[in-house]
């Protein structure tokens, strides 16, 4: 288990730091007058890193298949974000 728990970690941080690019490319594009992602999109990043970093802290802290189902709920959330925002 702590191998997958190693990897929705690093899954997690991906996904937070995904979320502050696009939050300062809409800021960066705000500021300069240039179409950058829109607010929705800002939104859903928000919202999935958020429940990535959810169950991420709940994967940590729980052992066996608790623990499975936080990373499982991480690679899921993730996948979501990309596949709706990325490859959508």
């Amino acid at each position: 288990m702590r191998p997958v728990r190693a990897l929705s970690g690093t899954v997690a941080a991906g996904t937070v730091v995904l979320a502050l690019v696009v939050i300062g490319a809409a800021f960066i594009g705000a500021r300069r007058g240039f179409p950058g992602p829109g607010g929705e999109s800002v939104l859903w990043h928000i919202a999935i890193a958020a429940t990535v970093i959810g169950a991420q802290l709940f994967s940590d802290r729980s052992r066996g298949m608790a623990a499975l189902v936080g990373s499982a709920a991480v690679f899921l959330a993730s996948g979501i974000l990309i596949w709706t925002q990325w490859w959508g």
